[in-house]
């Protein structure tokens, strides 16, 4: 498993830059919270989950999103969105920083976590935030021909123009799998993560939380 970090204390030369503090959005543009820190991989300083402080709401105050459900808002500028409900989040197993503190603990936690979302997955309809409801028939299609047949019972249903997006965890297997490319979030998240990037080594030597106890870079 590869070592994690978080930014911690760390702080850019230019505050802007820095998506910590940014609010998001869940379905129908309920606020779920603010980005209060990030999780990446220290061996390439890719983004794997955003770090959301809610601010009270949830019991345990805090909670992880996987970079790839995240978009950029379309109503709040330089703010994210992403296509959960505040009754999924409180689904999630609770989230601590301390996590992190150990490869065991962080697979563990990674695990029944993404379990979550194979069990209660979460689709939108395409360019728009609204949630859809999966079939089991439509879960369980993984074919081009399945896929097909969810599109089409979507059009006899009146729903137009219909993309059912899959979860982002691979069902099935006993290791989490990440789209680490987060594709189409914005500008301003493209500018951070390259700054994460460019800066890594530093971030990791001035003691952001790793796991197994891993502090400098190799």
């Amino acid at each position: 498993m590869a070592n994690y970090g978080m930014l911690q204390n760390y702080r850019f030369d230019d505050e802007a830059e820095d998506i910590r503090g940014s609010k998001l959005y869940g379905f129908d543009d309920e606020k779920l919270g603010k980005i209060d820190d990030v999780i990446f991989d220290h061996s390439t300083g890719l983004i794997r989950y955003v770090v959301v402080d809610t601010g009270g709401w949830l019991k345990t105050k805090k909670f992880i999103v996987p970079s790839e459900r995240l978009r950029a808002s379309a109503k709040h500028e330089n703010n994210f969105t992403s296509d959960l409900t505040k009754a999924q989040v409180e689904n999630f197993p609770p989230y601590s920083d301390t996590d992190l503190e150990s490869d065991e603990q962080w697979s563990d936690y990674e695990g029944r976590y993404r379990s979550k979302w194979e069990s209660d997955p979460v689709m939108h309809r395409a360019e728009t935030d609204r949630n859809i409801t999966p079939t089991a028939q439509q879960t369980a299609g993984k074919s081009a021909s399945a896929r097909v047949g969810n599109s089409l019972a979507a059009g006899a249903a009146g729903i137009e123009d219909t993309e059912f997006i899959e979860p982002g965890f691979a069902a099935g297997t006993s290791t989490v799998e990440i789209d680490n490319t987060a594709v189409g979030i914005g500008p301003r998240w493209d500018t951070f993560q390259d700054r994460l990037r460019e800066r890594r080594k530093e971030v990791i030597n001035t003691g952001g939380r790793a796991a197994d106890g891993y502090r400098k870079a190799s």
